[in-house]
């Protein structure tokens, strides 16, 4: 009945959340309906003492990354900066490459720092408007906006400020630039393939006469009005370098030569300096850029109070979203009967933790319909074995790291998923239209970049 009561207590999460049912709802329910299940545990004391805890340890952890990365999208959109990169990025491509401009702007502001929610709000009416000039199908726009902002910038790139490449940092002694060979490898295998596959995909449409298409105004067609005082292109892009050159910055030249002896007393959590040292780099490096791009703008905001706040209010359901899912893989793998799923899957590939990983990871990541969430279930509760695993096989917890971080960007991007559903929303299309090429992008391309990473990770 144990093993019953997780199974179902996953289906039915990836249902509910499918049917629009908010996480945060979900999550602590379905967890306490697997411990009842399971029979004789304490349902109260699992909730407060293993849920909850599990929540505000991630929540302690992983909020100021959340906090900043909203602040700094919302100053980014609400500033015309967002707008200047994507239109200077059209014009060098040029309007007849719209799906390659589209990917490219949604990835220049993804790797920068900017949450790939804002980014799908900012970049839709230029892209809309470039689809439009181009007469390429609109049913494409949400792959194209997909690709840019779900994928390469996500996981694979070295640097990365996205919370998928923050959080293995902890569980493998690593920091964002893990791998940094076999990470761009995999990003250019995820961009290269993705255009690819969209641009044979609107070439078969040009053949059967398929243009743009008749599509009705959604709620997201305009943002900044087109009179508006956008910055130039180095005013803006600026604060997006700032982040890349920041992080490497303290990474690898400021915190390598501090003294952070005082680390190992309790009052700091007897921890290392490794072992906290990329987070602050992400922390800073976006504190730093967001007052720089305050800065630089200044006379470009309506109010600035706002752009802050709103920023500020936008991190907290994502955060509490993922903190949840976190709380309930901790639940579930407390149960006695998850044994029985960790010995399967560490059993799949008992010599290669690295095919291990990514499945756990992949597979919850599709269940959860969270990149972000799967992996950190995936860690929570297997994160030591695969460590260990790793050492006992000489196998590099760099690669371990950005394994990982792919395999989280794979079936997290089935239907049920949150940024799926909302950036179907943002373009007005529907999954029957669109989400073949979301899944070929977002999914099956990503899938097989990591396997190249674990083959040739494996092999050297």
């Amino acid at each position: 009945m144990g093993l019953i009561g997780i199974v179902l207590s996953l289906l039915l999460l990836m249902y509910l959340a499918y049917r629009g049912i908010n996480v945060l709802i979900l999550a602590p329910l379905l967890a306490m309906l697997a411990v009842l299940m399971s029979g004789g545990l304490p349902i109260l004391a699992t909730y407060t003492q293993v849920f909850m805890k599990s929540l505000g340890g991630y929540v302690i952890t992983y909020f100021p990354l959340f906090l900043l990365g909203a602040i700094f999208g919302k100053v980014m959109a609400d500033s015309g900066a967002a707008r200047t990169i994507a239109e200077r990025i059209v014009e060098s491509v040029g309007a007849h490459r719209a799906i390659l401009a589209v990917v490219l702007a949604c990835g220049v502001l993804t790797y920068g720092g900017v949450s790939l929610f804002v980014v799908a709000f900012a970049i839709y009416p230029i892209a809309n408007s470039l689809f439009r000039r181009a007469d390429v199908p609109k049913r494409l726009l949400p792959a194209a906006i997909a690709l840019g902002s779900f994928t390469f910038t996500m996981t694979a790139f070295p640097g990365t400020p996205a919370i998928q490449n923050a959080i293995p940092m902890p569980f493998f002694g690593t920091n964002v630039f893990a791998a940094p060979l076999l990470g761009t490898l995999a990003g250019l295998i995820m961009l290269g393939g993705g255009v690819l596959w969209l641009n044979r995909r609107s070439a078969a449409a040009h053949a059967r006469s398929e243009g743009y298409g008749q599509h009705a105004r959604t709620a997201a067609d305009s943002s900044l009005p087109e009179d508006a005082d956008l910055p130039s292109f180095p005013v803006a892009v600026l604060p997006v370098v700032s982040v890349i050159v920041l992080n490497a910055v303290f990474t690898y030249l400021v915190f390598p030569n501090m003294d952070a002896s005082y680390l190992a007393g309790d009052q700091y959590g007897a921890t290392t300096l490794s072992a906290v040292a990329g987070i602050w780099a992400i922390i800073l490096s976006l504190l730093v850029s967001i007052l720089l791009a305050l800065g630089l703008n200044w006379p470009r905001f309506a109010d600035v109070k706002e752009s802050v706040n709103a920023g500020t209010m936008g991190s907290l359901l994502p955060i509490f979203n993922t903190a949840s899912e976190v709380g309930y893989g901790a639940v579930i793998a407390s149960l006695p009967a998850f044994a029985i799923i960790r010995d399967a899957v560490l059993g799949l590939f008992p010599t290669n933790p690295l095919a291990s990983l990514a499945v756990a990871v992949n597979v919850l990541a599709g269940i959860t319909g969270s990149a972000s969430g799967g992996m950190s279930i995936a860690l929570n509760a297997l994160g030591e074995q695969f460590a260990e695993m790793a050492r006992d096989q000489d196998i590099s917890m760099e690669l371990m790291h950005r394994v990982t971080a792919l395999a989280s960007g794979g079936f997290d991007a089935l239907p049920h998923n949150g940024a799926v559903i909302t950036l179907l929303a943002i373009t007005g299309l529907t999954h029957k239209k669109s989400y073949a090429d979301i899944f070929m992008v977002a999914v099956a391309i990503p899938v097989l970049a990591t396997i190249a990473v674990i083959v040739l990770g494996t092999m050297l």
